[in-house]
């Protein structure tokens, strides 16, 4: 008789229809603003850096997958997440940036950051940030040439230093002639491809939220911690709290990469250490180096995140707290 496998799990077991390829679909849709967002602003040159990174993220895990002797149908049917880690970091980058710069840090990100650890789930810090961060370094100024997009001429675009950085040479919004309108909408500012339009941004949270993909509230948590931070450490001027959370790529790391499940804390009150704690980090590193560390900031908590659930341990479902008796002496 032939036998049967079965594949064993500890409890609880939890039968539900969600997947990690429908979570990655969901992620996918909701980043498609942006996309369509950093087109508009930016021209038809956000195209191929976007495509290069995807496609750089895809091969590279497949020719893992195949190097690893794995069945040749196995190594293609890929989850989606290296699709996501590709879309990531090509948004995270600008249209002047150089071709190679988003295949450097798409077959990073895979290879290095998620494959030689056990691929997905078993990563220890955000792929896409940590190939976003590996070209940085290598590669400064091939990565930061940022440039200004506008809606109605987005090929006119010219180079120029980002909002953040002109705000935190400033030292304030107002000495750089630029309204919070033209920071929520993007327009006629330097900046990355998908962060620079943060009402798509908004549209992509909301989508997120509404699919329960993520829970709402941690983003909300580390966008008001940095802006608060941010006012306390400015002497309690209110007036930087908006530029604070709507410049550099704060909102764009907040809703599609700090919560990224295998990477944030596994309780409640370990996430919201974690996302609190992110947001000091966040605007106290912004304010001492004068430039956007967003990606530094998030990948450090990364690190620390075993910490806390180490820390902070849920009390299993049925404990009794254990009583503490006295000496048998003191109870007569």
């Amino acid at each position: 008789m032939e036998s049967k496998r079965f594949v064993g799990s500890g409890s609880p077991h939890i039968k539900d229809n969600t997947c990690t390829k429908r979570i990655m679909l969901d992620v996918i849709i909701s980043l498609i603003p942006a996309f369509i967002a950093g087109t508009i602003l930016f021209g038809i040159r956000v195209i191929p850096v976007v495509l290069l990174s995807i496609l750089s993220a895809v091969v590279s895990e497949v020719v893992y997958n195949l190097l690893s002797k794995k069945p040749f149908k196995q190594a293609v049917d890929i989850d989606l997440t290296s699709v996501v880690t590709g879309l990531l970091i090509g948004l995270s980058f600008n249209v002047k940036v150089a071709w190679f710069v988003p295949i450097l840090a798409s077959i990073f990100a895979i290879i290095v950051v998620k494959m030689i650890f056990g691929g997905t789930g078993n990563n220890i810090v955000n792929p896409a940030l940590a190939g976003r961060c590996f070209v940085f370094i290598s590669f400064l100024g091939l990565s930061t040439a940022y440039v200004s997009g506008g809606w109605v001429d987005p090929n006119g675009i010219t180079v120029g230093a980002t909002p953040l950085a002109n705000i935190l040479e400033s030292g304030s919004l107002y000495n750089i002639g630029i309204s919070k309108l033209d920071l929520f909408l993007g327009r006629n500012l330097a900046g990355c491809i998908g962060e620079t339009s943060k009402i798509a941004i908004l549209i992509g949270y909301i989508y997120l939220s509404i699919r329960k993909v993520i829970d709402f509230k941690w983003p909300l948590i580390y966008l008001a911690t940095t802006g608060l931070f941010t006012v306390a450490l400015n002497g309690f001027d209110f007036r930087w709290f908006m530029p604070s959370i709507l410049s550099g790529g704060l909102m764009f790391v907040a809703v599609f990469m700090a919560t990224d499940y295998v990477t944030t804390p596994n309780t409640g009150w370990g996430n919201t250490v974690y996302f609190i704690s992110l947001g000091l980090v966040t605007a106290g590193l912004r304010m001492a180096c004068q430039m956007e560390v967003v990606t530094f900031a998030v990948l450090l908590m990364n690190i620390i995140v075993p910490l806390i659930d180490k820390w902070i341990v849920p009390k299993p479902f049925g404990t009794i707290k254990k009583q503490i008796m006295p000496p048998k002496e003191t109870q007569k």
